[in-house]
C-alpha cells in the first residue's frame, strides 16, 4: 500500500496541497483502523450520500442544544427563542431558493420525504402523467409512479440527454402535468441543462420540479423551477432535515400529506378546519434542531462564496476523472472529458466486484467510497449496458435473497472538504487494485448483501461492528 502521503498535513491549513479543503468537516482528519493495524487519517469520498458536518454547523447545533424547546406552542422563553430559530431557519431556505413571499419552505426529514409530499398534494390521477428522465434517483421516480403514468426521457450511453429529448416529452398527448427532473446526478455527477428545461417546461405550459438533493450544495438554485426538494444531510447539516419549496398557492387548500397536530385551527369529531400553509404541511413536532443545523450551512455556503465552491470542485472533478480514466483497467461511467460534471465518478475495475473495490480502499487505505447501483438501477443498467440476459439473471438472484451477483460500480465524490491529497491517494489505490497485485488478506463475501469483508488483520475489522450494514442496498 502508498502511504506516502502526508494527509495530516493535508487537513491543515494550506498543508502544502495545492487544493487544500475549503472548509473543515467535523471529525476531518480523525484516525480510522486498517487491515494491517496501523491507523490512517479517514479519507473520506462518499459526499454524494451524506456529508460530514460543516464546523460551524457542529457549533451551531451544540449552541442550540441547551436552548432547544418545542416550537410555535409554547409560551416560555425557550420556546419563543426556539420558535425564532425555526421561522428564521425557514426563510434563508427561501432565500437560498431565490424565492419571495408567494412561496413557502416546508420542512421535511430529507428529498425523498419532500418529493413523496408534493406527489400527494399535487392532487394527481391515474389518466395524468408525469414527465421524467432514466437519470432520476429512484427518490424523484417511485413517488410518481404512486399517483400517475410516467413518460421517461431516455439517456445515451454516455448517461446524458439532450433538451430536444424532454421538449419531445413535453409535445407528446397527453401533456404532462409536471416535469421532475434532477438537478445533478448523483452517479455519474453529470448537470443537465436545469435552466433550459425549466425555460423549455414553461413555455409548454408545464410546471417543473428539481430534485436537487445532489445539487444544492454544489451550485445556485434554479431560480424558475416551480418546485424545488433538497436535504441537509448532503448539504453539510446532517442533522435529518430536508426542504420542499413551492408556490404557496400549491398548499392552501385540500388536505395534507401529513395529518396531525401542529397543522390544524380547529378539530372536532366531525370536521377539521386546517392551518394556513405551511404549518398545514407540518404536521407533529418539526425537526427544529435539522432546521437550525441547514441554516446555519446555508449561512457558511454563503461565506465561502459559488465562485470558490465552483472552482474548488471543478479543480477536483478533473483530478479525479482524469486520473481514474488513466488507470488501465478502469472504466469510468457517464460523460466524457469537455462535459461539465460534479467532483464525483463511478467507476468499475476490470476483473474486480465493484464491492471488493470499495472493500479493499476502506480496510487497506482509510478510504470511504460507496458502491452499488446508488439508489438509481435503471440509470446504472444503461451506463453499464446490462443485456436483458443480464438483468434477469440478477433479478432472479435477487428474489432468492442472493445479492452476490448485482451488478454496480464503485463511486467516489468529494466535497469542500476534500483535498487533491485525497484524490491523489484514492488514485494510487485504485491503481493498485487495478494492477492486479493481490491483496494483503483474505476478503470474502456475505451473499445476503453483496459485500466483502476481510477474515484476518487487525481484529477491529472482523468482529460485527466492523461489518456493520449492507452497502449495496438501494
Amino acid at each position: 500500500m502508498d502511504d506516502s502521503i502526508d494527509h495530516a498535513a493535508a487537513y491543515s491549513a494550506g498543508g502544502g496541497d495545492d487544493l487544500a479543503p475549503l472548509r473543515a468537516l467535523a471529525g476531518q482528519g480523525g484516525l480510522t483502523p486498517c487491515i494491517d493495524g496501523t491507523e490512517r487519517p479517514y479519507v473520506d469520498l462518499d459526499a454524494a450520500a451524506s456529508t460530514g458536518a460543516l464546523v460551524e454547523v457542529a457549533a451551531a447545533v451544540a449552541a442550540f442544544v441547551p436552548e432547544y424547546a418545542s416550537v410555535h406552542r409554547g409560551a416560555g422563553w425557550r420556546s419563543r427563542r426556539a420558535t425564532a430559530a425555526y421561522e428564521e431557519a425557514r426563510a434563508a431556505m427561501l432565500t437560498f431558493a431565490g424565492r419571495s413571499e408567494d412561496d413557502v419552505a416546508v420542512v421535511c426529514r430529507n428529498t425523498t420525504e419532500a418529493i413523496n409530499h408534493l406527489a400527494y398534494r399535487l392532487g394527481l390521477t391515474r389518466d395524468d402523467v408525469v414527465l421524467s428522465t432514466v437519470v432520476e434517483h429512484h427518490a424523484n421516480m417511485l413517488p410518481w409512479r404512486r399517483y400517475a403514468q410516467v413518460r421517461y426521457v431516455e439517456c445515451g450511453p454516455e448517461g446524458t440527454f439532450e433538451l430536444e429529448d424532454v421538449r419531445a416529452g413535453l409535445r407528446a398527448s397527453p401533456r404532462p402535468k409536471l416535469l421532475a427532473v434532477t438537478g445533478a446526478s448523483n452517479v455519474s455527477g453529470w448537470l443537465p441543462p436545469v435552466d433550459d428545461l425549466v425555460e423549455a417546461a414553461h413555455e409548454a405550459g408545464v410546471p417543473v420540479l428539481v430534485d436537487a438533493a445532489q445539487l444544492a450544495p454544489h451550485r445556485p438554485l434554479p431560480a424558475g423551477a416551480d418546485y424545488l426538494a433538497w436535504s441537509g444531510h448532503k448539504m453539510y447539516a446532517p442533522f435529518g432535515g430536508g426542504v420542499l419549496v413551492g408556490p404557496r398557492a400549491c398548499f392552501a387548500s385540500g388536505d395534507p400529506f401529513l395529518a396531525g397536530g401542529g397543522a390544524v385551527d380547529m378539530v372536532s369529531l366531525e370536521e377539521v378546519l386546517w392551518s394556513e400553509p405551511p404549518e398545514r404541511e407540518e404536521a407533529g413536532s418539526p425537526n427544529v434542531v435539522g432546521a437550525v443545523a441547514l441554516h446555519a450551512a446555508i449561512r457558511a455556503l454563503g461565506e465561502v462564496g459559488w465562485p470558490a465552491i465552483e472552482a474548488h470542485e471543478a479543480a477536483l472533478a478533473a483530478r479525479l476523472r482524469s486520473g481514474l480514466t488513466a488507470i488501465p483497467g478502469v472504466r469510468v461511467l457517464g460523460p466524457g472529458p469537455g462535459t461539465e460534471t460534479l467532483a464525483v465518478a463511478a467507476f468499475v475495475v476490470e476483473g474486480v466486484h465493484h464491492a471488493l473495490v470499495a472493500a479493499r480502499l476502506a480496510a487497506e487505505w482509510g478510504i470511504g467510497v460507496r458502491h452499488g447501483c446508488f439508489c438509481a438501477h435503471p440509470y446504472l443498467i444503461r451506463l453499464l449496458d446490462l443485456s436483458e440476459e443480464e438483468i434477469v439473471a440478477y433479478r432472479d438472484g435477487l428474489r432468492r435473497g442472493d445479492h452476490a451477483a448485482v451488478p454496480g460500480a464503485t463511486r467516489a465524490s468529494a466535497s469542500i472538504g476534500s483535498s487533491g491529497a485525497d484524490v491523489e491517494h484514492l488514485l494510487a489505490a485504485v491503481a493498485e487494485i487495478a494492477s492486479g497485485a493481490p491483496a494483503p488478506v483474505r476478503y470474502e463475501q456475505d451473499r445476503s448483501t453483496g459485500d466483502f469483508y476481510p477474515v484476518e488483520g487487525d481484529p477491529r475489522w472482523l468482529d460485527e461492528a466492523g461489518r456493520g450494514g449492507g452497502c449495496a442496498v438501494g
